[in-house]
This record gives C-alpha cells, structure tokens and sequence, in this order.
C-alpha cells in the first residue's frame, strides 16, 4: 500500500491504543492478524474481493 497510508498492522495498533487497550492485547491482536493475513498469502484484507468472503 504505497499510496501514503499506514499499513495494516499501523492502523490496528493504533486504534488498538485509542481505545487503550492493554499492551499485552496489542501485541496479542497484532500477532493474531499478522499470522491471519501470512496465513493467506499475505494479502492484505482490503485487497480480497466479495468472492472470499465465507458470508457471500
């Protein structure tokens, strides 16, 4: 996402400290996602068409 904007494990950490949460939740979260998204190929989410979606 070359385009100026943070990437994704940014924005959650970030949202994730808004809301302050623990960092122990953070860390948590983010590893969650990380393996989530290497899990698929390592495309990020927003890049997924409808077609990927389990609730099409």
């Amino acid at each position: 996402m070359g385009d100026g904007q943070p990437r994704l494990l940014d924005q959650v950490r970030d949202r994730i400290r808004r809301k302050h949460y623990s960092i122990r939740t953070e860390q948590a979260y983010v590893d969650w996602i990380r393996r989530f998204v290497l899990h698929h190929n390592k495309r990020h989410p927003g890049t997924w068409g409808r077609g990927r979606s389990r609730h099409s």
